[in-house]
């Protein structure tokens, strides 16, 4: 789905795809594959995921292509049918104003958001769900030795919603 400069990580069963359009100060595409193939494994992820890391406004023109959300956000997630993991793209500039605020790197910040993709993929979704994810999401930071998770940022999940 995402075109750009890429690096491909290590060969292990799960492969990840890191793209930057945008270059992050003190993050490298090694050590962030590095954190995915971490990630997935505590996720139990299966298949290839790609990871986009760029701008706001690419963020605000897929949120509001494929989630009808025309605003910026800071990672979206886009799970695959045919049996890879999915994408997951996430702003640069969001991160790094997110890791200011909360008082962690901008690494850090990146790494939250891309468990929290992974999550997504894993087919989690904080929106529906009564706090599984929240709780799966704070219990892998810790696992993984990371800052406060997305979900414990954020205002509590809404009541469950009916699956299709």
């Amino acid at each position: 789905m995402f075109y750009g400069r890429a690096v491909s990580s290590p060969p292990v069963a799960f492969r990840a795809m890191i793209m930057f359009r945008r270059r992050v100060a003190g993050v490298t595409a090694a050590a962030l594959d590095r954190f995915a193939a971490r990630a997935r494994r505590c996720t139990g992820l299966k298949g290839k995921a790609n990871v986009l890391i760029t701008g706001d406004a690419e963020l605000r023109r897929l949120n509001r292509r494929f989630r009808h959300q025309d605003k910026p956000t800071d990672v979206l997630s886009f799970p695959s049918l045919n049996g890879a993991a999915g994408d997951i793209a996430i702003s640069a500039a969001m991160a790094a104003r997110n890791a200011r605020r909360l008082g962690h790197s901008t690494a850090d910040e990146l790494k939250v958001l891309l468990l929290h993709g992974f999550l997504h993929l894993a087919g989690y979704d904080h929106e529906t769900d009564d706090g599984e994810m929240a709780r799966q999401e704070a219990r892998l930071r810790r696992t993984l030795g990371l800052p406060a998770a997305l979900t414990e940022r954020t205002a509590p999940a809404t009541r469950r919603r009916p699956r299709p």
